[in-house]
């Protein structure tokens, strides 16, 4: 007889998640539990059905092979043995999710990782254009050194702990249910510490700051970071150290706006030159540079200056800088001065649409516009 499909057999859609496929075993589990229907075969088949596909379906290697092809794809006989299934054992993966940790895979609890660590480095646009190697000092919790972070004084060694026999965790049962709690006695660590270290009291771990030398790649920018593999918080009882995260931040600019690998900068011109053109310096990351203005150029024409800008920390692309000229209205003139421009002035009469050809055109514009208005 061939078996149905897994979920048709939970009552699930394809594409049904973990939380959804375990809410459906829960429920066909109570209704047809063995120990609720004692005798009935029927029963029995049902539930032996019912924990094969959650169990092929909760695995992610399983549930991929059953996806692509079927019950030939999984172990044909995954489902032996379920009849003498304890009742806890059943809903140990369902719970186990909630009260800390289930059963799957058995064995003793494994000591925690340490935590990561950020540490938020604020640099000058200068050092992250450029790069740099900064000292940072670093708070946080270390393996204790006299008792090498097993939490146990020297000479001697944790005992596993004879409540839960090294798990970790223990059953409790109430009524009809059987859920998983940490160990009252080892308080989920599966040993026991008899004699503890007087350093870190049986902690393995002790408070402690450490320096450390960071190279930050030159080209970083906002939100950046560089990590430092091993060099977050010391495990619990020698298990490996968490990782440590240099976020990075740059500070503002007094000239320079920096986006992607570009830079831009505003640079103030005389009307002079932006009438008759010449040459003015402008700055760079790497110093002063000439830039050659064209006549008649006209304030917020964009200049781009190839290469000067960022290189990239990924592509090693290099960025262009793009300098807009302002033109600067000359202040606090002279008698002669303020004659000299009348006299400019005047000599332009009749000549705007040669002289100020934007200018032309926008009062054109505008006679237009109320003369439509007015129509």
């Amino acid at each position: 007889m061939s078996k149905r499909d897994y979920y048709e057999v939970l009552g699930v859609s394809k594409s049904a998640s973990e939380r959804e496929i375990k809410k459906a075993y829960k429920r066909l589990a109570m209704k047809y539990h063995p120990d609720r229907n004692p005798g009935d075969k029927a029963a029995e088949a049902s539930f032996k059905e019912a924990k094969e596909a959650y169990e092929i379906l909760t695995d992610s290697d399983k549930k991929a092979a059953y996806d692509q092809f079927g019950h030939a794809g999984v172990d044909p006989n995954r489902g032996g043995g379920h009849g003498g299934a304890d009742f806890s054992d059943v809903f140990g993966d369902v719970f186990g999710d909630i009260f800390g940790g289930g059963r799957r895979g058995g064995g003793q609890r494994q000591a925690a990782r340490g935590s990561d660590l950020r540490y938020n480095l604020e640099l000058s646009l200068e050092e992250a254009v450029k790069g740099l190697t900064k000292e940072l000092r670093i708070p946080a919790l270390a393996a204790c050194e006299p008792c090498n972070g097993t939490g146990a004084k020297k000479g001697t060694s944790a005992t596993t702990c004879g409540t839960c026999h090294g798990n970790g965790q223990v059953q409790m049962r109430q009524g009809f249910f059987a859920v998983q709690q940490a160990c009252p006695t080892c308080h989920g660590r599966g040993k026991i510490i008899k004699d503890p270290c007087q350093h870190c009291h049986g902690e393995g771990r002790v408070e402690k700051s450490k320096t450390l030398s960071v190279k930050i790649p030159a080209g970083v920018d906002n939100g950046d970071r560089v990590r430092l593999t091993g060099e977050g918080e010391a495990g619990e009882f020698g298990a490996p150290a968490g990782d440590l995260y240099v976020q990075v931040s740059v500070r503002e600019h007094a000239i320079f706006t920096r986006d992607g690998n570009n830079l831009y900068c505003e640079v103030p011109i005389s009307y002079s030159t932006a009438a008759l053109g010449g040459e003015i310096e402008v700055p760079t990351l790497d110093g002063k540079v000439n830039l050659k203005i064209p006549s008649e150029t006209q304030t917020g024409r964009m200049f781009r200056m190839r290469g000067k800008g960022v290189k990239s920390v990924r592509s090693h692309a290099v960025g262009d800088l793009l300098c807009k000229v302002v033109m600067e209205t000359p202040v606090k003139l002279n008698e002669k001065q303020k004659d000299l421009l009348r006299e400019f002035e005047a000599s332009l009469t009749g000549q705007a649409k040669k002289h100020s050809p934007k200018a032309e055109g926008f009062f054109d514009g505008v006679k237009k516009f109320f003369q439509d208005l007015n129509s």
